[in-house]
C-alpha cells in the first residue's frame, strides 16, 4: 500500500382444460439458472505463493521493489504459473523514476468481453523488505483465485481479468498507466474493479471498501455468512490501485486487513488481536516476511476474493 494518506399463451375452448395446460406448463418449466458458488480457496496454496515471493526477495537483495531484479523476477514467476494454467497474459511496460516498471495482466478466455470483472493487486514491495503482507498477500490471493478458475474450468457470464501492478509504492504508477492507456470504450467495459492490498496483517482487522454499493454488499454478505463483523475502510481509502479506476468512473471495491493504524480496544474485542498495537507492526519494514501474516485473515480474505469474483461474474 502506498505510504502517502491522501441486472403462452395457451388457448382452449374449455376453461378447465386451459387450467390443466397452465398447471402442466408451470410444473415443467425450466428453473432459472443459479449463480455458480465460489469454491474454497486453499490457504496452503496461497501460503506457497508467498513462500515463492519470499524466495525471490531473498535471492535479490531482500526486496521486490520497483526497478529491482526482484520485482522483475516476481513478474516472471507469476506469468509462468498463469501461462501454464491457460490464461492469456501480457506484460505492460512503463517508466517511473528512471526505471522500467511492469504490469502483468491475465485474461481468462470466454465471457462477455463487453462486461469485464477485474481483480488486481500491486506486486511491488518497498525497498526495505520483501513485502509479504504488503502486498504479497493480495497478489498471492488473486493468483490462487485465478488458478482455481482454471482448475474449476469456470465459465463466467462476464469476462474475467486479473492484474498485478508495478510501482504502487511510489504513487500507484502502474495502475494509473494501465487506466490511462485504455480507450474510453475499453474503460467502460470494466463493470467492476476489485482491489486487494494487505489481506493478512498479523493484528488483523476486517475492512470493506465503501465505494460502490453493489460491490460493498457482495463483500459484506460474504463476511456476514462467516459471522465476521466488518468496518468501512478509512485507512486505505484512496491509497491503493483502486483510485485510478475510481477516478476514471469504474465501480470499485475491495477488502483490507489494516496497516500502520493502531487497533482500538473495541476492534480487539470484535476481532481478537492486541489493542494499542498497529494492525501490521512490520508495515514497510524489513520484517514484512512470511512470518508476518495472520493465517486466519489470509484464509478468510482469500475466500472473499473468490466469493466476489464468482458472484460478480456469474
Amino acid at each position: 500500500m502506498k505510504l502517502s494518506v491522501p441486472g403462452r399463451s395457451a388457448a382452449a375452448a374449455v376453461i378447465a382444460v386451459a387450467g390443466l395446460l397452465t398447471t402442466s406448463a408451470i410444473s415443467n418449466a425450466t428453473p432459472a439458472p443459479k449463480a455458480a458458488a465460489a469454491p474454497d480457496i486453499s490457504v496452503e496454496n496461497v501460503k506457497a505463493h508467498l513462500a515463492d515471493l519470499q524466495s525471490v526477495a531473498d535471492a535479490n537483495g531482500g526486496n521486490r521493489a520497483h526497478g529491482s531484479a526482484g520485482y522483475k523476477a516476481s513478474i516472471d514467476q507469476l506469468k509462468k504459473k498463469l501461462d501454464d494454467a491457460g490464461f492469456t497474459t501480457s506484460v505492460q511496460e512503463f517508466t517511473a523514476g528512471g526505471e522500467t516498471g511492469y504490469n502483468l495482466v491475465a485474461d481468462w478466455p470466454g465471457g462477455d468481453e463487453g462486461k469485464v470483472v477485474m481483480a488486481g493487486a500491486h506486486l511491488d514491495s518497498v525497498s526495505d523488505g520483501p513485502g509479504i503482507n504488503d502486498n504479497g498477500s493480495g497478489s498471492a490471493a488473486i493468483l490462487e483465485t485465478a488458478l482455481t478458475v482454471a482448475r474449476e474450468k469456470y465459465k463466467p457470464t462476464k469476462h474475467l481479468r486479473f492484474a498485478w501492478w508495478g510501482a504502487e509504492e511510489i504513487g500507484m504508477v502502474g495502475s494509473s498507466h494501465y487506466v490511462d492507456s485504455l480507450a474510453g470504450a475499453d474503460r467502460s467495459k470494466i463493470s467492476s474493479y476489485l482491489n486487494f492490498d494487505m489481506l493478512s496483517s498479523p493484528n488483523a482487522g476486517y475492512f470493506v471498501y465503501d465505494d460502490d454499493p453493489t460491490i460493498e454488499k457482495t463483500f459484506k454478505d460474504y463476511y456476514a455468512g462467516k459471522n465476521v463483523a466488518t468496518e468501512p475502510d478509512d485507512e486505505g481509502d484512496g491509497r491503493s490501485d483502486h483510485a485510478p479506476f475510481q477516478q476514471a468512473g469504474v465501480p470499485v471495491g475491495g477488502v483490507f486487513s489494516g496497516a500502520e493504524t493502531t487497533k482500538s480496544a473495541e476492534q480487539a474485542e470484535k476481532w481478537g488481536g492486541t489493542a494499542g498495537e498497529a494492525f501490521d507492526k512490520c508495515y514497510h519494514s524489513s520484517c514484512d516476511g512470511v512470518s508476518n501474516i495472520d493465517g486466519t485473515a489470509l484464509d478468510r480474505n482469500s475466500d472473499a476474493v473468490a466469493y466476489a469474483v464468482w458472484g460478480l461474474s456469474s
